[in-house]
């Protein structure tokens, strides 16, 4: 990954969040969140760049603190803390231009959380194993007994699946029951797309059905990757993502063009 145009913002709370802004000059900015202990080197965040590079629009990503090169210690991490470490970053960039919301995974957790708050300037949303409400319902809630009572005993936990070791800890349980969002009353009103692979272990398929019921509105889509497994990442999904993205904005353009 190239880092040469990336720089750090610091937040209120004197953390260095990494972030890289692509300027095209366009009216119309599209942000990246990325997942769970993530950052902004995978494969879809560089897509999505070289499709705004070649589509002259705006691009944001970053890191949040704990995750990739941004400052901060992930275990002191929260729902809380890292969407309000996005919502700083992206009010810098906000200005008189449109925004287009794209969750990975976590992440479209944290762009849920931030679209009433951006709602003026929001003209999309779109959601790649989107799992908003996850460390309460993938997680503790399927927690045998004896994790629950190491992770209340000791306030941290290490758990290991096929994408690596994952760091539980007591403050991210606690937090996350306070950002739920499945279960509110939301009739966002933005034209919204969701990508699920139908092999995704990690995330089942309902949670972009329950996330698809938070829009009211006519543009509203999801795609079921056949064989697509948690990441999406391979060239083939790369490109449906992109597709559809310039579909979004292709809409969004003919719409206000009258």
């Amino acid at each position: 990954m190239n880092y040469k145009r990336s720089k750090f913002f610091t937040t209120l709370n004197k953390r260095k969040i990494k972030y890289l802004f692509l300027n095209k000059k366009s009216q119309i900015t599209l942000v990246f969140f990325h997942g769970f202990m993530s950052d902004m080197t995978g494969a879809k965040p560089i897509a999505i760049q070289k499709f705004c590079r070649k589509q002259k629009l705006n691009f944001l990503k970053f890191e949040y603190s704990g995750h990739g090169k941004s400052s901060g210690k992930f275990i002191d991490g929260t729902i809380s803390q890292w969407t309000n470490e996005a919502k700083q970053l992206i009010n810098k960039f906000k200005k008189n231009k449109k925004l287009i919301f794209i969750g990975s995974s976590m992440g479209s957790w944290i762009g849920l959380n931030l679209i009433s708050y951006f709602k003026i300037n929001l003209i999309g949303f779109v959601g790649i194993a989107s799992a908003p409400d996850f460390t309460d319902e993938l997680m503790w809630k399927k927690f045998p007994r004896d994790i629950k009572n190491e992770i209340d005993k000791k306030g941290i936990l290490e758990l290991k699946n096929e994408y690596g070791d994952y760091i539980i800890t007591k403050k991210l349980i606690k937090d996350g029951r306070k950002n739920k969002v499945l279960k509110k009353i939301k009739k966002f009103k933005i034209p919204i797309t969701l990508f699920h692979g139908n092999k995704d272990r990690m995330v089942p398929i309902k949670y972009s059905k329950k996330t698809l019921r938070l829009f009211k509105t006519k543009y509203k889509k999801l795609f079921i990757i056949k064989n697509g497994d948690h990441s999406l990442s391979r060239k083939s999904d790369l490109k449906k993502i992109c597709k559809e993205l310039n579909n979004m904005i292709f809409n969004h353009l003919i719409l206000n063009s009258f």
